[in-house]
């Protein structure tokens, strides 16, 4: 998939040419969302395929990460939370 250039604006003179240029730029976006519609409707494809046992590992993958990246979360905040103003107010310390 290409990704769109950006083009030079052409000057126009008279008001045909006006209208020829929104017609050709409709049927470009009519274009382009033909196009998108049919990428976004690829990714979401369910899979009949899968049995019982694909199913259970992606859940457990699922969670593994789910989990891990909970873990790399709280491990940052606590090491760079003041960056962020995220980290824990000292408490006054008592005097004897």
């Amino acid at each position: 998939m290409e990704l769109p250039v950006k083009k030079e604006t052409a000057q126009f003179s008279t008001l045909e040419e006006i209208r020829a240029r929104k017609e050709q730029l409709l049927s470009e976006l009519q274009q382009d969302n033909t196009r998108f519609s049919t990428l976004w409707s690829q990714t979401f494809v369910k899979r009949e395929g899968s049995s019982k046992g694909e199913f259970i590992s992606s859940l457990v993958a699922n969670s593994i990460t789910a989990v891990d990246t909970f873990l790399l979360v709280r491990k940052l905040i606590k090491n760079y939370g003041g960056l962020f103003g995220l980290s824990k107010k000292s408490s006054p310390k008592k005097k004897r």
